[in-house]
C-alpha cells in the first residue's frame, strides 16, 4: 500500500528511489542505461513498497499476455502434475502465469482449449501427456505461438523434451549388477509402448545378452502374475528383479513375500518412475528410476520463455538424465540415495 493508503505505484518506488518514473520502469523491466547501483535502488525501493506491476499494463508496453497455457491428455495429472510443478517453478520469477487445460483424448475438447488460449493471447504453449509415443489430439503445429512439447509427441521440427528412458535403465542394472546380481529379469508392460521398448533394449545391453524380459499390463496383479510365471518355470530363479514402473514392482514384491522370498535378501527389486506414494509405501521401500519430470517441466518453461522473446532455440528432441532413488529394496539403509551418472547424493 503507498502512504495514501492505495495500491503501491511505480510514481511511488521513483520517489522513494529518487529518481525519474521512466528510470524507475526501466530498472525493473531491466532495461535502458543506467549504473548498476541506480537499477539495485530502484528495485530495493520496490521491495520495500510491495510493489507488483500491474500485468495488463505490462503487457500493452512489451506485448505480451505473460500467460502461458498447459495443454494436457493426463487427466489423472501422473505425469502432468510434475512437468507443471517444474514449470511454474521456470516462470514464477519471471512474472509468468501458468494455466492448466485437460483434454482427455476428445480432439473437439481440444480444439475448444486452443481456441481459449489463443483468444486470450498466450506467450506459448506447452503440450504435456501420458505417454511419450503419442500425440494430443489437437493439431499444433503453425501456431502464431511457440509450442513446446514436454513428455509427449511432438510434430516435426518441433521442440520436444522426453526423459532418458535408456540411462535410466542401464543405471538401474548396472546398480544391481554391483550388488552382485547375476540373474536380473526385466518384468515390464506392453511391448507396443516406446518407452518399454526402449528400456528393455537398454536392459539387455547393460546384462550383456538377450536376459529375459517379461510383457503385461501396467498393474501390481501383472507384477505378482510374473513371479508366479518366474517361480513356475524350469531354471534358475532370477536374484533380481527390475520392474518396469512401480506398480509393477509394488505386485512382484507383494508376490515374493508371499512366497517366503526375501527382499533384499534373495531377490533386489528395482521399479520405475519414483511414484512416491507406491514406492516409499512399498513394504520394503523400493529402490526406483526418477524420469525427474519436474526438471523436464523447469526446462520446458525456461525454453518456451526464450521462444516467446523472440530467442531462437534449437529443434529436436532433447532427453533430460534419470536419477536412481535407492531404497531398501536392494539392500540400502534406511537413507534415501539419489544416484545419477555415478554420482550419489544421499538424503537422511
Amino acid at each position: 500500500m503507498s502512504a495514501g493508503g492505495g495500491r503501491v505505484r511505480i510514481y511511488d518506488v521513483a520517489h522513494l528511489a529518487g529518481v525519474s518514473v521512466a528510470t524507475a520502469s526501466k530498472a525493473l523491466n531491466d532495461t535502458g542505461r543506467m549504473t548498476d547501483e541506480t537499477r539495485a535502488k530502484v528495485k530495493a525501493a520496490a521491495t520495500q513498497l510491495g510493489f507488483r506491476p500491474n500485468a495488463m499494463a505490462r503487457g500493452l508496453i512489451q506485448r505480451r499476455s505473460f500467460t502461458i497455457g498447459l495443454l494436457t491428455n493426463d487427466t489423472y495429472g501422473r505425469f502432468t502434475l510434475p512437468v507443471m510443478a517444474g514449470i511454474s517453478e521456470a516462470l514464477v520469477d519471471q512474472g509468468v502465469s501458468v494455466f492448466l487445460c485437460g483434454v482427455d483424448d476428445d480432439p473437439a475438447l481440444g480444439k475448444l482449449h486452443l481456441d481459449a488460449m489463443l483468444d486470450k493471447q498466450v506467450d506459448g504453449i506447452i503440450a504435456s501427456g501420458k505417454r511419450v509415443d503419442r500425440k494430443l489430439p489437437v493439431d499444433l503445429s503453425n501456431l502464431p505461438v511457440p509450442v513446446v512439447y514436454a513428455f509427449t509427441e511432438g510434430h516435426e521440427g518441433s521442440v520436444t523434451l522426453v526423459s532418458d528412458d535408456a540411462q535410466g535403465s542401464t543405471e538401474a542394472v548396472e546398480h544391481l549388477k554391483r550388488l552382485g546380481r547375476k540373474r536380473i529379469v526385466h518384468v515390464t508392460g506392453p511391448e507396443s509402448f516406446a518407452s518399454v521398448r526402449e528400456r528393455a533394449a537398454a536392459y539387455r545391453a547393460a546384462v550383456g545378452g538377450e536376459g529375459i524380459v517379461l510383457h503385461g499390463e501396467w498393474s501390481e496383479h501383472w507384477g505378482h502374475a510374473a513371479v508366479d510365471l518366474l517361480w513356475t518355470a524350469e531354471g534358475a530363479r532370477p536374484d533380481a528383479i527390475f520392474c518396469g514402473n512401480d506398480q509393477i514392482g509394488r505386485g512382484v514384491v507383494d508376490a515374493l513375500r508371499e512366497r517366503g522370498v526375501g527382499v533384499p535378501e534373495d531377490v533386489a527389486v528395482v521399479g520405475f518412475d519414483n511414484w512416491d506414494i507406491v514406492a516409499s509405501q512399498t513394504r520394503p521401500p523400493m529402490t526406483s528410476v526418477d524420469m525427474n519430470l519436474k526438471a523436464i517441466g523447469r526446462e520446458a518453461g525456461r525454453l518456451v520463455l526464450e521462444l516467446a522473446e523472440g530467442r531462437a532455440v534449437e529443434p529436436g528432441i532433447r532427453k533430460l538424465p534419470c536419477s536412481l532413488v535407492v531404497r531398501q529394496s536392494c539392500g540400502g539403509s534406511a537413507a534415501v540415495t539419489h544416484r545419477r551418472g555415478g554420482v550419489e547424493a544421499t538424503v537422511e
